[in-house]
């Protein structure tokens, strides 16, 4: 067999990148891709009960137009199937690239803030920084004293919380 030598020329096509302004501002992006990112295997409301040593839940069957259905498990079976979903120990679900990479995020982050006219901290911090600690606690609608009556924990937040929007719709 005979090879021959090709020369390689380098590719000159121009790219047009096209970024459109996401629709519902930042905080949807985010809830948008928190839905994908921080996913569980399987959520509370599909799991149905346990019982005998059996855990029954909903399913969606794609092949017949998402038909719900139900399926019974033994418990060894439905944590096999569990456990699948969960990451080897040294992996990770997110990885950062371009300037959020490990490597480069400590010169290119605070580039980024500089180039967007915004310092090198985030503009969040640096509004937080500006107000005194006694302007913190001024009501912003009658301008009275706030007062701290109770902390909550982010668990017992979630709980008091109103429901998605999403799911007032469903």
């Amino acid at each position: 067999m005979k090879w021959q030598a090709h020369e390689i020329t380098p590719v000159t096509k121009k790219w047009i990148v096209y970024l459109k302004p996401p629709f519902g501002g930042p905080q949807f992006v985010l809830q948008y891709l928190g839905r994908y990112t921080h996913r569980v295997a399987i959520s509370n409301h599909r799991l149905l009960c346990f019982a005998d040593g059996k855990v029954a839940f909903r399913w969606r069957d794609s092949a017949h137009n998402n038909e719900q259905k139900l399926l019974t498990l033994s418990l060894d079976e439905f944590l096999r199937r569990f456990l699948l979903h969960l990451l080897p120990e040294s992996f990770v679900r997110i990885r950062n690239f371009g300037f959020l990479a490990n490597r480069k995020r400590a010169k290119t982050l605070p580039l980024c803030f500089q180039l967007l006219g915004s310092g090198s901290r985030p503009q969040a911090e640096q509004e937080i920084s500006t107000t005194s600690p006694s302007d913190l606690w001024i009501c912003p609608q009658c301008g009275g004293p706030m007062l701290v009556i109770e902390r909550l924990t982010a668990a017992e937040i979630q709980l008091r919380s109103p429901p998605a929007p999403d799911a007032v719709a469903a």
